[in-house]
């Protein structure tokens, strides 16, 4: 999680990364924004690329998602949910080998419904795309 220090300029990076964390799904763009200064003072912290790639995910901006999930998985390669959500990217991205083996991992690491559902939809599409 973020520390509640204050950034440079003033900012309280807690109170930011929560405000982004309420808006990720609904406003994106502005989840993005208002997790702006958390990024610049806290880059190499897990919780807030993430929270970036979730926004990034949510309005579209699929490569900047992609980026941010490796980047979570270079800081915590243990974290399922990065790579679930990296094989949706992927998904998302038409790059569906790849997403399979996110997929796979994150079904392997956890192997919760909506990760064994994902990894069923990828492989059959794949399946269709070969067959």
């Amino acid at each position: 999680m973020v520390d509640d220090a204050s950034a440079p300029g003033g900012q309280n990076p807690l109170a930011a990364y929560r405000q982004a964390e309420t808006l990720v799904r609904r406003r994106p763009l502005a989840a993005l924004k208002a997790l702006e200064p958390v990024l610049q003072a806290e880059p190499d912290k897990p919780s807030v690329q993430l929270l970036a790639a979730r926004a990034y995910f949510h309005s579209a901006q699929l490569r900047r998602a992609e980026h941010a999930f490796n980047r979570v998985l270079e800081l915590d390669p243990t974290d399922d949910y990065a790579r679930f959500a990296l094989g949706r990217t992927l998904q998302r991205l038409g790059r569906l080998v790849e997403a399979l083996g996110q997929l796979r991992m994150a079904s392997a690491m956890n192997p919760m419904p909506e990760y064994q559902e994902a990894l069923g939809e990828v492989s059959a599409r794949i399946a269709v795309q070969n067959g």
